[in-house]
């Protein structure tokens, strides 16, 4: 069957995957990853924690097509991690390398977020954004364009309507796990 899930052990380390988690069938799952309760990694997302560790936090969402890649160890430095809080909203396409993104952040579609930088709680990185390496996008903020830079405070009604988002893809997660067991493809 093709769109299998993979997860593969590397270099001796194996994913841990919360029970809770909801991994969609087409995602590669590979090394030093750990993923929490109630996380959602959708359709063809690829974390590979080969050489440094992945963490994804409870109930954040990493959609469709995302990469998530981590910075190995050089001379003179430790290497970069990718660390993603709770309840982190990552959209379609997104690539996130050896970066941190704090609890109640936002990576829209199709944007980058390059090793050494941040995102602060409840910043947004816009669609199609790159925030380049070492940058941080302080609490609140949203930032926009290539490189990004600043734009505005984020307002409270978007702050909410962001936690909403991440309730959307927890339930929406338990859907299409029930779906996928239902056609016997998940046990």
């Amino acid at each position: 069957m093709s769109g299998r899930l993979t997860i593969l052990p590397f270099d001796g380390k194996t994913p841990r995957i919360h029970a809770s988690a909801f991994v969609a069938p087409g995602a590669r799952i590979i090394g030093d990853v750990e993923i929490g309760p109630e996380a959602s990694i959708w359709y063809n997302c690829v974390l590979r924690g080969d050489i440094n560790s992945i963490v994804i936090g409870a109930r954040s969402n990493l959609q469709d097509g995302t990469i998530v890649h981590v910075e190995g160890p050089r001379p003179g430095a430790e290497g970069l991690p990718t660390v993603i809080g709770d309840d982190v909203l990552v959209g379609h396409m997104a690539i996130l390398h050896g970066c941190v993104v704090e609890d109640r952040a936002f990576v829209g579609m199709g944007a980058i977020v390059m090793d050494a930088s941040r995102l602060g709680s409840g910043a947004m990185l816009a669609a199609g954004a790159m925030l380049t390496p070492g940058k941080a996008i302080p609490a609140a903020q949203l930032w926009a364009g290539r490189p990004a830079v600043f734009r505005r405070e984020l307002r409270h009604e978007e702050l909410a309507g962001m936690a909403k988002q991440t309730q959307h893809y927890v339930d929406n997660a338990r859907r299409h796990r029930a779906s996928l067991i239902e056609a016997g493809l998940e046990q």
